[in-house]
């Protein structure tokens, strides 16, 4: 199996006045195509400035970071924020959709960035993504007219339609209640089981339950790397709530 990503020796230190701040002091780390990883960690951990390294938001203080074989600590300018455009999917706590725009629009949104053409058809790519995470029915929905589990799921489909390398989860389901949380973490299983490399950041252990790896982190190192144990399965979760609290969701595409 091949690696998406390969972390060598990666540190970050931030200048605080005459304060040196060493958020991650010398991370490695290998993920392969197609894993389910959940990144823990208390706050000030590193988590966070591993995440935004992970996705092309920060560089390195030093070390090597490849991504999809390409080393990207060595990128500037376009190159840099071509490779965060056209091989990162993010999702995020707040949603981030644009008010009074369609589920279709918002999904569309990323495409406006793709300086190469990649995706020749944007409307048909949106729509392919919004059906994969069970929304073809929603397509003409604003933020406003969605639940927050479909909130979610749009943003999910918005990281999918550039077809990326990997997905970055910062912290999805914070803003959402157990049972909707339990919704969406099946509809990152699914894409999962479909190949789709995840890579999660959380502070809830009952959520890291569904991912297939739990990476943990502590005063900027890796404390724990391990497989999941008694890992959950969210369509069965999602099926023990009273059936009236159970949103009606389509099966996503396989």
């Amino acid at each position: 199996m091949s690696k998406v990503i390969e972390i060598k020796n990666l540190t970050r230190v931030f200048k605080m006045g005459d304060i040196a701040v060493h958020a991650l002091r010398g991370v490695n780390l290998n993920v392969d195509t197609g894993e389910f990883v959940a990144i823990m960690g208390a706050s000030g951990s590193g988590k966070s400035t591993l995440m935004n390294l992970l996705g092309c938001l920060d560089k390195p203080t030093s070390g090597e970071y490849f991504l999809d074989g390409i080393k990207v600590n060595e990128l500037n300018g376009n190159a840099f924020a071509t490779i965060r455009n056209e091989r990162i999917g993010f999702i995020f706590q707040t949603f981030n959709l644009l008010a009074r725009t369609s589920a279709l629009e918002n999904v569309m949104l990323p495409l406006f960035y793709d300086r190469r053409g990649r995706i020749k058809n944007p409307g048909a790519a949106a729509v392919e993504a919004l059906t994969r995470v069970g929304l073809s029915d929603r397509l003409e929905h604003e933020p406003s007219q969605l639940s927050g589990g479909q909130q979610q799921r749009v943003a999910i489909a918005r990281a999918l339609v550039n077809r990326p390398a990997i997905i970055l989860a910062d912290e999805p389901t914070g803003n959402l209640d157990s049972r909707t949380s339990v919704e969406v973490m099946s509809v990152f299983q699914n894409l999962n089981d479909q190949g789709i490399t995840i890579i999660l950041v959380t502070h809830e252990p009952d959520i890291a339950l569904y991912a297939r790896r739990v990476v943990e982190l502590r005063d900027g190192l890796i404390r724990r790397d391990s497989p999941v144990t008694g890992r959950r399965n969210a369509a069965e979760d999602l099926a023990a709530f009273p059936e009236e609290e159970v949103e009606e969701m389509e099966t996503p595409e396989q």
